[in-house]
């Protein structure tokens, strides 16, 4: 185990995606959500193959799962479709702090899916957790917007899939299942798009799905070159975190991610100019207290789900 190098790998790919979030965010004035999509499968297909051949790894794209593999895949996609729609409209600190609620929801499924024990101190945080996400959303305020509900719809959709990995990972590899959800990425695209065409549908002026089904672009080098590199920093930081995980202790690294939460307040207020208010700083405090609480708890009762199956 070498917990130094897994912290670092875990603030580097935090960092990347990072990264990948601004950069979603900038494109949403001109570049298709839907694009960006598909060429990152196709290219971080193409990476993790050259990856494990590199590595001297087997590369499979089959399956022993094929059912609870579809459905975890086009999960993912449909929940990150929706972050990413969620960034365009709102500030990139509150929308990832909203999606930092994966944990509570991992504990609720692993008790309703898994039987697991889930004992008073854990469902106290679970309950102050979503306190935070009402100061952040304040669902009471004239101030409210249907977009801060994309993130948490997302928080719900990965934490599903996630529990679903938990099955899926005894015939599965953790590689195999990340090539399984880029290529979910292409199929989901490709197909979103031609029945939006069938179906004659348009979303011009429309927030939000304007970005997903804008015309893809070929000929805008600058458009096209941040699109590629949006790929290619999605899948380095993938796999920053899956060896992270493979040659640490998740219970040490796994606090680490929250870094993203501080990355994101920097860049939102460099790039942006997006400040948080006093009661958004106060819900992604008691979010981040939360998670922690419940990463302490399952060490303490041996059981350490959340912590064990979040961002594989």
């Amino acid at each position: 185990m070498n917990d130094k190098l897994g912290i670092l790998l875990i603030i580097l790919g935090m960092s990347l995606f990072s990264i990948q979030d601004v950069t979603i965010k900038v494109l949403a004035e001109d570049g298709s959500l839907l694009q960006i999509l598909v060429m990152r499968g196709f290219i971080g297909t193409a990476f993790i193959s050259a990856f494990l051949y590199i590595s001297g790894r087997p590369i499979k794209f089959t399956t022993a799962y094929p059912l609870l593999t579809c459905i975890r895949a086009t999960l993912f996609f449909f929940g990150f479709m929706s972050f990413y729609i969620a960034l365009s409209l709102m500030p990139i600190a509150e929308a990832t702090a909203l999606f930092f609620v994966s944990p509570f929801f991992i504990t609720i499924l692993s008790k309703i899916f898994l039987g697991n024990d889930v004992g008073w101190y854990r469902i106290a945080a679970i309950l102050t957790g979503f306190i935070g996400t009402f100061l952040i959303v304040k669902p009471s305020t004239g101030n409210f917007q249907w977009a801060y509900i994309l993130p948490l719809l997302t928080a719900l959709s990965y934490s599903i899939s996630m529990i679903l990995a938990k099955y899926t990972r005894e015939k599965d590899t953790v590689f195999q299942q990340t090539i399984h959800m880029y290529i979910a990425s292409i199929i989901c695209g490709i197909l979103t798009l031609i029945m939006a065409s069938l179906m004659g549908w348009s979303f011009d002026g429309v927030q939000g799905l304007e970005y997903v089904f804008r015309p893809w672009v070929f000929d805008d080098l600058i458009i096209l070159s941040a699109v590629i590199m949006i790929s290619v920093v999605a899948t380095i930081g993938t796999l920053c975190l899956i060896s992270a995980y493979r040659i640490s202790q998740p219970p040490v690294i796994a606090p680490f991610e929250y870094t993203m939460l501080v990355i994101s307040i920097s860049i939102g207020l460099l790039f942006f100019g997006e400040v948080p208010d006093i009661y958004s700083v106060l819900g992604m405090l008691i979010i981040v207290a939360s998670g922690l609480f419940i990463f302490i708890r399952e060490q303490v009762r041996g059981i350490p789900l959340a912590i064990k199956i979040r961002m594989r």
